[in-house]
């Protein structure tokens, strides 16, 4: 499995806060899992603790292959350049970096060949339709071209499991299904798995899977928020 979990537990504020309640989820290499729910349902706590960026308080976590829930503070990092990219909804580019640089980034404390950086940088660039637009700086990229950085950028290291967090939520629908056009291909060319937080119906229907989270666990359509769109929301075929 790309990413397996059992019973995964997390607490805040000092346990009086259960934000993931026992959840059980697999997730196959290569495939395309939409995660939907309600505000405050654990969605985004979920994706922090497959990055290992927080860690769960019971329940056992592995992503592609690593023990997460024992994993020592000074591998955090290491496992998240080697296996993980992340998305946001805010592109969060370095303002004062050219889009080149800003997928640079992340090569810098693994590729000490500035030459072997840049043409990584640039491959990815190209990759995303971006290539004229190298020296361009976030504040005059419109909006999906600053996304496309970003998911270049998340994609330095040839993560093997890319998370993403409403990524389409700050684009228009245009650029919403240019961008997912763009993951699903990158999909189809690298075989990288995708799990992916939405409020989106647009980025449910391209899934292969969509899975409807309330109350900190993973839930059957039927239980989840009564208000939410993607209820309704079929996914189309796999994209392989």
């Amino acid at each position: 499995m790309a990413v397996s979990a059992r019973g995964l537990v997390k607490h805040y504020e000092a346990g009086r806060v259960r934000a993931l309640d026992g959840l059980d989820l697999d997730v196959h290499p290569g495939e395309f899992v939409a995660v939907c729910g309600p505000s405050g349902c654990g969605k985004s706590t979920l994706l922090n603790l497959i990055a290992a960026i927080d860690r769960p308080d019971a329940g056992e976590l592995r992503v592609a292959g690593h023990s997460l829930a024992h994993l020592p503070n000074g591998r955090a990092d290491e496992f998240r350049r080697s296996v993980i990219g992340l998305v946001f909804q805010l592109h969060n580019l370095l303002p004062e970096l050219t889009a080149l640089e800003n997928v640079e980034a992340p090569l810098l404390p693994t590729e000490r060949s500035g030459r072997r950086r840049r043409a990584r940088a640039r491959e990815l660039l190209e990759r995303v339709g971006l290539a004229e637009r190298a020296h361009a700086r976030p504040p005059v990229l419109s909006g999906g071209e600053r996304q496309r950085v970003a998911i270049a950028r998340s994609l330095a290291n040839r993560p093997r499991v890319l998370l993403a967090d409403e990524p389409t939520g700050a684009l228009d629908s245009a650029n919403g299904e240019r961008l997912l056009d763009l993951l699903a291909e990158l999909r189809r060319e690298d075989g990288t798995t995708l799990l992916v937080v939405t409020h989106d119906p647009q980025v449910a229907r391209r899934a292969d899977r969509v899975l409807h989270m309330r109350d900190g666990r993973i839930v059957a359509p039927a239980e989840a928020d009564p208000d939410s769109a993607l209820r309704q929301a079929a996914p189309g075929p796999p994209v392989r």
